[in-house]
C-alpha cells in the first residue's frame, strides 16, 4: 500500500474545495487527496442550477427575522449569517490578492438583494424589520419604501399588473451579490492541485475504517458499482459528500454520529433565459413564506449569473424522493436507518406535521397553481417564457434534542470524532455561502494543537478572525469596503 496521505478530502463540492484550500494555506507541505464519485466537480448541491439561494448573507432572507410574540423583530440569525459571508468574502478576497483565485467576476457578481411583501401585515412586519436592521453595521445603505413606482425603479417587473389598491413594500441593499458556487469549487480545486493536490474523479468510497494505527482505510471502486481500486490510507479525512456523508459517516463506526437522520427535500425551480425579461431584474427578491410553511418555502425571484450569461428562477416548489443525492439510489433513505437514530427520526416525522403537509400539497399541485405563485411576484409573466427545472436534493439534519427524542434541523452540522481524525458536514442551507466559517469551525475541531501555530496565517487570511464585526462599527465598515474592492463589487 502507498504512503498514507495527510487529507483525504471526500466529495469535489465547495465544502471539500474550501477545506482543502484553507489547509493549502496553513500547513502547505501536507499531501491533500480529493475524492470525487462523479466524472466532474460540483455536479450536485455546490452546482448553480441546484442551489438557486446563492450569497446568503441575511439581507433579504425573510426567514432569519422572525417576529417575536410581543411583536419585536428578532435579529440574531440574521446578524449570524451575515458575519458569516463576511468570513467567506475575506477569504475569497484574500485569494484573489495572492493570484490563487482569477478575477473574481468568475464566480461573484453584484446583485441587489430585496425583501418584497404585500398585504397590510406583512407591510408593517417589513418596516419593523427595516427599522431594526437600517443602524446596523453590517446592514448598512439598507432602503425601505412603500412606493410602487420606486419598487419599480428597484425590480421593473414586479410593479405592471398589480392592483394599485394592494399595500405593497421592499427593502433594497445594493452591495448584494450572486455567487456561483460551481465556478468557486473548480478554482479553488484547480489551484489546489497546481499546489500538488491530487484529483481523482469516478471514484466512490465505499467504507471508511479506523486502523488500529489510528489511520483511516478508504475502501473505494472505479466509476459507480464499478472495479475496485487500491484502498488509500489517511491522516485525516473529512466526508464532504453532501447528502452521502450520513451514511459514510455512520460506516466509519465513530460514535459522534449515533441519533443523527436526515430527510430528503427535492427542490423545483420555474426559469426563463428569455434576455428581454432577464434585462429587466437585475435582483434577488425574496417574499414570505405562507402561514404554517417551513422556511425552505420562502418564494424568491433570483438572477443568476452562470458563465457571464443570466437567468431568472423562481421557487422553490418542494418534491419527494428518497435519494440522498440527484444522482443517489432510491433506497438511501432507507439503508440510512439504524437502531440509534430510528426513535428520533419517528419523532422528528410526528413533529413536523406541518412539513409533510406542505410536501403532500406541493406534490398534488397543478402547473397552473405553481404558476400563479410566480405571478404574485411577476404578475405579467408568461407561462411560454418559463420552463420547469429540477434542482439538487437537500438532506435536512435529524437529530436527538435536549429531551433525547428528534428534532428535525434546518442547518448545518459539523460531526467529528473526538479525536480529530475524522469529520463531516451534515444539512443545507445556508451552507455554500457560509463555507469558510464552517470549515474553520472544523479545523478548530479537528486541529487544536495546531491552531496557535496556525493563528497568524488565518488572521492574515481573514483579519477578523476571532472576533465579531458587529461589535465593531468602524471595523465593519472598513472590512466590507475592502472586500468589496478586491471582489469587484459594491460596497
Amino acid at each position: 500500500m502507498s504512503k498514507p496521505v495527510d487529507v483525504a478530502l471526500i466529495g469535489g463540492g465547495i465544502m471539500s474545495a474550501t477545506l482543502g484550500a484553507l489547509l493549502r494555506q496553513l500547513q502547505p507541505d501536507w499531501n491533500i487527496q480529493v475524492y470525487e464519485r462523479l466524472g466532474d466537480l460540483a455536479l450536485e448541491s455546490s452546482n448553480p442550477w441546484n442551489n438557486a439561494g446563492t450569497g446568503h448573507s441575511a439581507l433579504c432572507e425573510l426567514n432569519y427575522t422572525p417576529e417575536r410574540a410581543d411583536g419585536t423583530i428578532d435579529i440574531a440569525s440574521a446578524v449570524k449569517v451575515n458575519e458569516q459571508f463576511q468570513v467567506s468574502r475575506q477569504f475569497w478576497s484574500f485569494l484573489v490578492g495572492a493570484g490563487a483565485l482569477p478575477d473574481p467576476s468568475a464566480f461573484i457578481t453584484a446583485t441587489p438583494h430585496m425583501s418584497f411583501v404585500w398585504g397590510e401585515s406583512n407591510v408593517e412586519y417589513l418596516r419593523k424589520r427595516y427599522e431594526a436592521l437600517k443602524d446596523h453595521p453590517l446592514f448598512q445603505g439598507m432602503e425601505f419604501s412603500t412606493d410602487a413606482r420606486t419598487i419599480r425603479s428597484w425590480a421593473p417587473l414586479m410593479i405592471p399588473g398589480r392592483r394599485k389598491s394592494e399595500p405593497i413594500a421592499a427593502t433594497r441593499i445594493a452591495a448584494g451579490t450572486d455567487v456561483d458556487f460551481g465556478a468557486l469549487s473548480h478554482l479553488l480545486t484547480r489551484n489546489l492541485v497546481e499546489g500538488g493536490a491530487g484529483l481523482n474523479t469516478e471514484v466512490v468510497v465505499k467504507n471508511l475504517t479506523k486502523q488500529r494505527d489510528g489511520l483511516w482505510r478508504l475502501t473505494m471502486r472505479r466509476d459507480i458499482g464499478g472495479t475496485p481500486v487500491a484502498p488509500v490510507l489517511a491522516r485525516f479525512v473529512f466526508v464532504g459528500a453532501g447528502g452521502y456523508a450520513l451514511g459514510l459517516l455512520q460506516k466509519s463506526g465513530i460514535k459522534e454520529i449515533r441519533g443523527f437522520g436526515g430527510f430528503p427535500v427535492s427542490g423545483e425551480f420555474l426559469r426563463t433565459d428569455n434576455p428581454d425579461v432577464v434585462a429587466r431584474h437585475k435582483a434577488k427578491v425574496y417574499g414570505k413564506a405562507a402561514v404554517g410553511s417551513p422556511p425552505m418555502s420562502v418564494p424568491h425571484l433570483d438572477l443568476r449569473v452562470v458563465d457571464g450569461a443570466g437567468s431568472l428562477m423562481f421557487g422553490p416548489y418542494a418534491g419527494f424522493s428518497p435519494k440522498f443525492l440527484k444522482t443517489g439510489s432510491l433506497v438511501d433513505l432507507f439503508a440510512s436507518i439504524r437502531w440509534h437514530n430510528l426513535f428520533p427520526m419517528v419523532a422528528a416525522g410526528l413533529g413536523n406535521l406541518s412539513l409533510v403537509k406542505y410536501l403532500i400539497s406541493q406534490l398534488v399541485a397543478s402547473k397552473e397553481t405553481k404558476f400563479a405563485e410566480l405571478q404574485q411576484f411577476y404578475p405579467d409573466a408568461d407561462p411560454k417564457d418559463w420552463y420547469q427545472i429540477t434542482a439538487g436534493q437537500r438532506v435536512q439534519v435529524i437529530k436527538k434534542d435536549r429531551k433525547k427524542i428528534g428534532v428535525l434541523q434546518f442547518g448545518t452540522e459539523v460531526v467529528a470524532a473526538k479525536d480529530g481524525s475524522i469529520a463531516g458536514l451534515l444539512g443545507a442551507s445556508p451552507g455554500a455561502s457560509t463555507a469558510v466559517p464552517i470549515m474553520l469551525s472544523l479545523i478548530e475541531k479537528c486541529f487544536p494543537d495546531r491552531l496557535e501555530a496556525w493563528t497568524p496565517k488565518l488572521t492574515e487570511m481573514i483579519p477578523s478572525y476571532g472576533t465579531q464585526l458587529s461589535d465593531d462599527p468602524a471595523l465593519a465598515s472598513k472590512t466590507i469596503a475592502r472586500t468589496a474592492k478586491a471582489l469587484k463589487i459594491n460596497a
